[in-house]
């Protein structure tokens, strides 16, 4: 059998031999058996150990003046790129963001840098210039109010100093006449100062309200009693319809300031013969008169500051152009709105909307 491992009697007789006469004969059974047992075992292997206390650890790395200057020349190369690319991106941002500030210290607007880029800094670009276009009109408007209150105060003071220097030169006694038109003057000025400090609250949004439950048609009546002393002498008959009351939960004190604003537009601007109707609405009130109606290119800018339809800006056929801005703000303190619609020739038609109970 293949594999197998014959022992001959001899072995085991050698095995119980005397060890002097018999170590021949076993020397060479034991060779004869590693003779037989060769083929079936495999090669030696040759494991070399290193005595830790001799042996030196090989280099890890090759510090040659050679390597070293590769090294350092690949070094200097990629810091030497990267500076670069740094620098031309840098430039690349900054660039349009030096134009912007000059623009912006300029004030000579941000369109140019805004049609270049379509990224961060175009958007930037964008809205600094939308800021600088809103600024700007910011800025006219403030022109025009300031030169608007100039000229509305200017008007009753100056009136006011001629009649007393008059007085006091002895060219005009001080009658009750004299007092008189100081006296409308004073009350005209004192007007302006109110809505003055009316729109500054309402901008600031300090305006002081103080809503109640009331009857809208009661205060619709109240304004009407009120200016019926205006309307007699100009020939507008003031048309109130009969209705059952309609509760609104608004300041009445600001209502009658609205309606009254409203209702002494449409006296001033309606001719003789004509008529102004005030008809309550269920969450609102409508003021509508016969009177010349308001030309379609006026209609945007009839609730701007100090602005009147008349350009010789004469109190004859305007007051000073805040009753309608005053009005618009109350109306939207109370949440609500004033709007208008009017018909050159027809006439002109103001609705205060109120939110609903």
């Amino acid at each position: 059998m293949k594999g197998a491992i014959w022992f001959s009697p001899v072995d085991f007789a050698l095995t119980d031999a005397a060890p002097a006469g018999g170590q021949r004969l076993h020397e060479c059974a034991f060779q004869a058996r590693q003779a037989q047992l060769r083929p079936y075992v495999a090669p030696a292997a040759l494991l070399y150990v290193t005595d830790p206390s001799s042996a030196a650890a090989p280099a890890a790395y090759d510090l040659s003046r050679d390597n070293l200057t590769r090294i350092a020349v690949v070094t200097t190369a990629v810091l030497a790129a990267a500076i670069v690319i740094t620098i031309l991106a840098g430039r690349r941002l900054v660039r349009p963001l030096t134009r912007l500030t000059e623009a912006a210290v300029k004030a000579e607007g941000f369109p140019v840098v805004a049609a270049e880029r379509r990224d961060e800094i175009g958007h930037l670009a964008a809205a600094l210039d939308d800021l600088d276009t809103r600024r700007r009109a910011t800025e006219r408007r403030r022109r025009e109010m300031i030169g608007d209150i100039a000229h509305e105060l200017r008007s009753p003071l100056t009136n006011i100093r001629s009649w007393l220097e008059a007085a006091q030169d002895g060219l005009t006694p001080i009658d009750r006449p004299l007092v008189d038109l100081v006296l409308d003057e004073a009350v005209l000025l004192q007007r302006v100062i109110n809505d003055l400090r009316d729109l500054a609250a309402a901008d600031a949004g300090h305006l002081r309200l103080h809503p109640t439950d009331c009857d809208i048609a009661e205060v619709l009546r109240q304004v009407a009693d009120s200016h019926n002393g205006t309307a007699a002498p100009a020939g507008v008959t003031l048309i109130l319809p009969d209705g059952p009351p309609t509760r609104v939960t608004a300041d009445p004190e600001r209502l009658r300031q609205i309606l009254g604003n409203l209702l002494s537009n449409a006296i001033r601007h309606t001719p003789p013969g004509g008529t102004v109707t005030l008809r309550p609405l269920p969450n609102g009130a409508e003021v509508a008169d016969t009177g010349s109606g308001i030309a379609p290119d006026d209609l945007p800018r009839i609730f701007d500051r100090f602005w009147r339809a008349d350009s010789s800006r004469s109190r004859s056929t305007g007051g000073s152009g805040l009753g309608l801005a005053i009005s618009r703000k109350l109306a939207r303190a109370h949440g609500g709105d004033l709007t208008v619609h009017s018909v050159p020739g027809a006439g002109t038609v103001f609705t205060l909307t109120l939110p609903a109970r």
